[in-house]
Parts: C-alpha cells; structure tokens; sequence
C-alpha cells in the first residue's frame, strides 16, 4: 500500500508553469504581479454533504477546484494558485488517479498551479484555497450595487437541483435529460472569464453556490438596497422547463450548486455587459431590477408578487 508522501508525488506534484511559485517546502511563496491585490477564497466538499458517494472521482476532483475558482471569478480576480487539503478514508490509488485528473484538467484550463497541502485519514472531505490577483480598486465586490441598477444572471439555473431532485425520488427524467442535469450538478463551470470581462462594468457581483434568493441576500445587505426579482426571466435549460412551472421556480430561485455569476450593473452599461458576455462566451440574462426600498419581491411575467416559500441553502438551517 502506498504511503501518504509516495500519493502526493504521485498524483499531485507537477512542475510550476510560474517560476515564481515556490513549491515542496514548508511553504509556497506566490508573488503577485506588481501593483496587485491578492485574492483569497477556501472552500469545503463534505462526503454527503456536497457531493454523492457514487460521483466519478473525475469529476469530484473538478469540481473541487471549480467551486473556489467561481469565488474567484465572483470578485474578478485572475487565478493564481492553489492548495489541496484532503482527508481520504483509506490511501485509495485508483480514486487519486481519477480525483487528480479531474482537478488538473481544468487547472490548466485556468492557468492554475497546485502548489501545496496536506493530507490526512479520515472521512472524505476535500478543502482547497484559491489565490488570484486583481488591480486595486478593480474588484467586484458584493457592496457595490445601486438602486436602478439592472440585475443579471450569467448561464442557466436549477439544474443541479433538479438532478438532486432526482436523486431524492421526487422526479423522474429520461437518461439523456438526467445526464444533462447531473452534469450541471458534478461539472460547474466557473465563470473566469465573464469575471475579468465585468471589471469595470458590473457594479457588484456574487456567485450561486447556495441559491439565487440566498446569495442575492448576502447582495442586498452588504448593498444596503433592495430587489425585484423576474421570476418568469430566470433562464433555465430546456430539460428544467420541461417541468411542472411550481418545480422550475424552485429549483431557479432556490436550487443551489449553480455557480453562476450574479451582478449589477447601471442600465446605461447594458451593451457594455453583453460585449463581455460575449467575449467571454457566456450568456447572460437581465432578470430584475435593485430598489431603494429595502426588502426582496419577486413578480411573476404580469407583475404579480409570489410569496416568498422558498430560500437559500444554509448548512445550519
């Protein structure tokens, strides 16, 4: 059986694509580019809590990387770096091999480097921490929204709750659809590129990771503003329209694990917002509106309010 050091350089030691990455010591040194701010996120996978015991190792090991670099993405920061923190039930070879390739594949996608860890027994739990630069002042951040800003949303939402729902036995979907909704849930795709394209333009942003009402919330606080939210122009996939309208609106507004970008931005930068969009090759959707009165309202296509029967996901609710 291999041992804890015989994994690690394994399946997670690769040379540095920055020479200026210190890497096998006691720490990694990362140096920004000069007149940059760092940009910091962590974040957990729980076994269970997250993410399914019968997800390929592949796509965990994507995933694990793609939930922090869409932190990263939310604040329009370019990445860096990053670290690996992994508690394995047993020294498993095969699952590294698959975990490792997952989580590399779209490092190099992002231009990121694996620069260090740890490893322990225990129950699988995977925590990474992302570090990315940004110009000062630059940052989108979730303070910066103004009343009469429009509200956009990038990609489509609910998906991944909806292949949750499946899981669950609440809903049933023929096998291609399922795929297509499974993937939203184990393959995010953070959004990097329409990050740095908003610099600039959005006014303040935020990634879905617990669901539209939730993370527009923590938005709304940090803002001191209000929102309506258009819950009939929510884009979804054409397997989540398919749905009964009561489960679409659920899994849109309340869904979770999208890890789509959310932001504002002036009325005046709507083409400014649809040429980043496409120069990051992402869709976006105006979806609502950010008021002076405080509070959350979401109407549906004629203007009617919808009572507020759902929420964001919260770990301790």
């Amino acid at each position: 059986m291999a041992g804890e050091f015989e994994l690690i350089a394994r399946h997670f030691t690769r040379p540095s694509r920055r020479p200026w990455l210190g890497v096998g010591d006691d720490c990694a040194l990362v140096t920004v580019d000069a007149g940059m701010q760092l940009a910091i996120s962590s974040d957990m996978l729980v076994e269970g809590r997250h993410f399914l015991s019968t997800v390929e190792p592949e796509r965990l090991g994507h995933k694990a990387l793609a939930v922090n670099l869409s932190d990263l993405a939310a604040c329009g920061a370019e990445p860096l770096a990053c670290t690996l923190a992994l508690a394995l039930p047993r020294a498993d070879d095969e699952f590294l091999a698959g975990f490792a390739r997952g989580l590399y594949a779209l490092a190099e996608r992002a231009g990121i480097d694996l620069v260090g860890g740890d490893t322990t027994a225990g129950p699988l739990n995977i925590c990474i921490t992302v570090f990315g630069q940004v110009p000062p002042g630059q940052a989108l951040l979730r303070s910066g929204a103004r009343p009469g800003d429009e509200l956009w949303v990038s990609g489509t939402l609910g998906d991944a709750r909806l292949a949750l729902e499946v899981f669950r036995g609440r809903v049933v979907l023929a096998g291609g659809d399922f795929e297509t909704v499974r993937r939203a849930m184990e393959l995010p795709q953070p959004r990097v590129a329409l990050g740095l394209a908003l610099r600039g333009v959005a006014s303040s942003a935020i990634d879905l990771s617990d669901g539209l009402l939730g993370d527009l919330g923590h938005v709304l606080a940090r803002s001191a503003v209000g929102a309506r939210v258009d819950v009939d122009a929510l884009p979804r996939s054409a397997v989540l329209a398919a749905q009964a309208p009561a489960l679409q609106r659920e899994c849109a507004l309340a869904g979770g694990d999208d890890y789509e970008l959310l932001f504002s931005a002036a009325p005046s930068r709507c083409d400014d917002v649809l040429a980043a969009a496409r120069s990051a090759g992402v869709a976006v959707t105006r979806c609502g509106a950010f008021t002076t009165e405080r509070g959350l309202r979401v109407v549906d296509a004629g203007g009617h309010e919808l009572p507020l029967t759902w929420h964001g996901f919260d770990h301790f609710a």
